[in-house]
């Protein structure tokens, strides 16, 4: 039987996606919110130098500097890589009283709605995507191309858990109608933990529909890395809709449309991700899945 002991909520690993900065101001002065009888909760504001200055990171990418061997790398220093290390001794990842679960909070700027973004595949972590799921049909299980427990996430310091990834909003704003989606869903967790503590094992929709990460596109660029295109109108908008071969892409200066050249049909996200300019990425690809949850495996 698994046996929650703690579980972190954390806001802020990205300083300008307010939504999860607000949410754990609000829990940190309201903590019976997110208390629960059967574990401990706390909750964290990963990067707040980052917040203060409302921008994603000071120096790296936080949600990028959790890879195991970064971690135990004394040489690699910087704010957030020393910051990494400071989050994972206080979650307990150097084997001192360590969290059991991690509720990651973030928001985009691209047109997902409420996604759940397991921290692993196994099937606790589905099946906890999967209730959500069953709660709000809305809800989508997207399962990272880093989605196991030494990718270099954040949430990869515990074994149970999420991110939590609402949008459209802007980077550095306030949204009520997306504070309430995100908190129902932070509610919701923390009511399914505490259930497994308590023995009850709420079964999951079979099948599940999950889209997962497959790669991604770059934007057309020249070879200065300047942008040669933009997303065209017609893909705008519309993650997690399908995309045949042939389908509108990219338009590019003189207004050409640069169509899809693949070869089978996907299901982009995070289109036009405002911070994913400088990481080379204008959309994640997914493969639209349907997939089984047994107690020990995806079938």
């Amino acid at each position: 039987m698994i046996k929650i002991k703690r579980v972190a909520i954390v806001g802020g690993t990205h300083g300008n996606e307010w939504t999860g900065v607000y949410l754990i101001q609000k829990f940190q002065q309201y903590p019976e919110l997110v208390q629960r009888s059967s574990f401990e909760t706390l909750s964290l504001i990963a990067n707040p130098q980052a917040v203060a200055v409302n921008r994603r990171y000071v120096d790296r990418d936080l949600n990028r500097c959790f890879d195991r061997h970064d971690l135990a790398n004394q040489e690699l220093v910087g704010y957030e890589n020393n910051l990494a290390k400071e989050i994972a001794a206080r979650l307990g990842a150097n084997g001192t009283e360590p969290v059991d679960a991690i509720i990651d909070l973030h928001s985009t700027t691209a047109n997902m709605g409420a996604t759940i973004i397991p921290i692993s595949r196994s099937p606790v972590n589905l099946r906890l995507a999967s209730h959500l799921s069953d709660l709000n049909p809305t809800v989508r299980i997207y399962l990272g191309i880093h989605s196991e427990q030494d990718s270099p996430m954040l949430r990869s310091l515990a074994p149970l858990g999420c991110t939590v990834e609402v949008g459209p909003i802007a980077q550095g704003i306030l949204n009520a109608h997306i504070l309430a989606q995100t908190e129902s869903l932070v509610l919701a967790i923390l009511d399914y933990f505490d259930q497994l503590n308590q023995g009850v094992s709420l079964p999951p929709s079979s099948p599940v529909t999950i889209y997962q990460a497959m790669q991604t596109i770059d934007y057309p660029r020249n070879g200065r890395g300047d942008l040669k295109a933009i997303i065209h109108p017609d893909r705008q908008g519309q993650d997690y809709q399908c995309m045949k071969p042939g389908a509108p892409l990219f338009l590019d200066l003189q207004g050409k449309t640069i169509y899809y050249a693949g070869d089978s049909t996907i299901f982009p996200a995070f289109i036009n991700e405002a911070a994913y300019y400088e990481k080379g990425i204008a959309m994640v690809i997914t493969e639209k899945r349907a997939i089984t949850i047994s107690s020990s495996e995806i079938i």
